[in-house]
């Protein structure tokens, strides 16, 4: 039986939108699996970890990461 599918046609942000065409092609991949690709990553993996930590700890980090990131990025070289 074959899958069921949904279409779907969300707003994203230009440069974003640009970087995940570009991901797709350098990999031989088609949009619509990368797309797959993240949401099933995001929904299995990041949503569950979200509720590991505090609320108000993770808004402190991400504050945090906010105002370093260039720092953040430098040290990732």
């Amino acid at each position: 039986m074959p899958a069921t599918t949904k279409k779907f046609t969300p707003e994203i942000d230009a440069a974003l939108y640009d970087e995940f065409v570009k991901v797709a092609k350098a990999n031989g991949q088609s949009q619509r699996y990368v797309l797959e690709q993240a949401l099933s990553h995001y929904l299995h993996n990041v949503v569950p970890s979200q509720h590991l930590v505090r609320p108000e700890v993770m808004d402190a980090f991400e504050q945090s990461a906010a105002q370093n990131r260039d720092l953040l990025e430098r040290l990732a070289k």
